[in-house]
């Protein structure tokens, strides 16, 4: 990374990135690990985590030319953290099953917060997370102090509620208003998920594969035929889809 970054003889591109400019493949990256973990490739695994691996570097080398930390000091910090986090086995403290750790990690984490002057429920929820992933995370706290609906059946409720003001926004058509409308909806559905313990980024992740996977074979079932899907009319392609799908769902 440092012979990259050098001034004189490294990589134009590399040596005019930022940290900004980085951010967005760090993210990438750790989405193609959680994609190779998804489809048990294990082979392809070690590969990603390198990949991954190499952002850190590669953030650790700018904050080391700028003066500010060098990826020793990231190791250390994530050393120092977890035996912080965890007295129960580096520490003295009584030993804990997991859902007492799951508690007394948050409790850390709001003490480290803290002793940041990051103060509110929701301090520390980073901006940057998916959406989906944000919203869950965002009504969880609210949740720890009682600022929640008290099951999945509320939630429905709500949803239906959500859908039927999209609803009532269609015949205008307000682009302002149908965006905030259908987000609500959006964050109703990701605490839908969160009440029934599941993460709502797979949720969609699992979604969008199963619509990849069935589309792809509809694709190639019209092709076999020679001829291409624009070739179809919608009912004959809704014929084909529904073929495909209870074909996928009889080999569950």
């Amino acid at each position: 990374m440092a012979a990259l970054r050098d001034p004189a003889s490294g990589c134009p591109w590399d040596n005019e990135q930022t940290f900004a400019t980085i951010a967005p493949y760090t993210i990438e990256e750790a989405y193609e690990v959680a994609d190779a973990i998804a489809r048990a490739d294990m082979a392809s695994l070690p590969d990603e985590l390198g990949d991954l691996l190499f952002q850190v570097v590669y953030h650790a080398r700018m904050a080391e030319e700028a003066g500010r930390f060098d990826f020793a000091q990231v190791a250390r910090t994530i050393a120092d953290k977890m035996i912080r986090r965890h007295p129960h086995v580096f520490g003295d403290a009584a030993p804990r099953n997991a859902a007492e750790q799951t508690v007394a990690w948050e409790t850390h984490k709001t003490a480290e917060r803290a002793a940041r002057a990051e103060t509110g429920t929701l301090a520390g929820v980073p901006a940057g997370l998916p959406a989906l992933t944000r919203a869950a995370k965002l009504t969880a706290r609210a949740g720890r102090v009682g600022f929640d609906w008290p099951d999945a059946q509320a939630v429905l409720r709500k949803l239906d509620e959500e859908i039927a003001e999209v609803r009532a926004e269609l015949p205008d058509a307000n682009p302002e208003r149908l965006a905030d409308e259908v987000g609500d909806l959006l964050f109703v559905l990701a605490n839908l998920a969160r009440k029934l313990d599941l993460d709502p980024e797979t949720c969609l992740r699992q979604a969008n594969q199963k619509f990849a996977r069935r589309f792809n074979a509809m694709e190639q079932d019209v092709v076999s035929t020679g001829k291409v899907l624009s070739d179809l009319s919608l009912e004959n392609m809704e014929a084909i889809w529904q073929k495909i799908k209870q074909n996928h769902n009889s080999k569950r």
